[in-house]
Formats: C-alpha cells, structure tokens, sequence
C-alpha cells in the first residue's frame, strides 16, 4: 500500500462519515435524512428516492412526490415506523413531511448518534493506516525497503492519519454545533 492510496482510502473514509452524518435530522429541512429509509415496494424494500422526487420547498418541510400513486399508503408506513419522529401528510401523490423543532433531549440523543459516527470513522482510519504499516513491515521483511526508509514512511503514515483524525474531529464538531443549535 503506498502513500497516494491510503490518502484516497482515508478521503473515502470521511466521505462516508460525512454521508452517515447528513441522515442526522437538524431543525433544517434535509432529503438526505431520507437516504436510509427503504419502502416496500413491488415486492422488495426500495429506497424512497427510488420511487419519488424529494424536495425542500421551504426551510421546515420535505415534499415527496410519488411516481406510483399505489406506493403512497408504503411510503407513509415507511417514514411513520422510521426513527426520524416525522408524520407524513399525504395529498394525492404529494406526501408533505413537516419537521418540528427538536427537543433539548432530542439534540442530545443525536449529538451521541453522531460522536459515534465519528468514532467509528476514527477507526476506519486507523485500521487503514495499520494495514500501510503492515504493508511496509513486509516490504522491509523482503528487502524492498531499508530501515531508514520504513521508520521515514511511517513517520509520514502517522503524519497522514493526525491530519485526517482532526479532520473528522472539526467535521463531528460542526455537525454537534448545528444538531444543538436551537
């Protein structure tokens, strides 16, 4: 493993950190907080922007518009038995999803979810930049590698590392400030 394909592999990482983090509801409206939830549909569970468009028409409320009107009763189920706490209010095809504020206790239930987002993006991290000492060990076991070589590269896999541990500490941070933000 070298140096350019673990920073690709530790990129991935948080991206995927932050995806995880857009599903947490803010008082904001957000389609993303939909992502995750799947509605059974012609058989099989079917993510929702799979079976409808999802937008903001303002600041406190979501839209979706199903294509198929007989999936409507699937996706109403769908939100009312996920864990966002939101109810559907069906119109025709138009299912308008308003967002109440959240409570103290609310902000505080999903500022955890989000510390344990983080969390396990740390340890993502940090088995990557296990796996590049590894690799370097071994290169060094075969001589592909001298000592000076292997303590310099490590120096620069732990150096990487820092930077993307901090980088996922400033990105929990701003999450929490926006989840706790009233």
């Amino acid at each position: 493993m070298n140096i350019e394909n673990l920073n690709t592999m530790m990129e991935n990482s948080i991206s995927h950190f932050e995806k995880e983090l857009s599903t947490l509801r803010t008082s904001r409206a957000n389609p993303s907080i939909l992502d995750n939830l799947l509605v059974d549909a012609y058989g099989s569970k079917t993510p929702i922007n799979q079976l409808g468009n999802i937008s903001t028409p303002d600041s406190s409320t979501i839209s979706i518009q199903v294509w198929d009107s007989s999936l409507i009763k699937n996706v109403e189920n769908a939100i009312i038995e996920s864990s966002l706490g939101l109810n559907p209010q069906s119109d025709g095809a138009l299912i308008r999803l308003p967002i109440p504020k959240l409570s103290e206790e609310r902000r505080q239930e999903l500022s955890k979810i989000a510390s344990q987002f983080s969390e396990n993006a740390k340890i993502s991290i940090r088995n990557l930049r296990r796996e590049a000492l590894d690799s370097q060990k071994n290169d060094k076991k075969v001589n592909n590698l001298s000592e000076d070589e292997l303590k310099k590269n490590s120096i620069k896999i732990q150096e990487i590392t820092d930077d993307f541990i901090k980088k996922i500490d400033q990105i929990f941070e701003n999450k929490k400030a926006d989840i706790l933000k009233v």
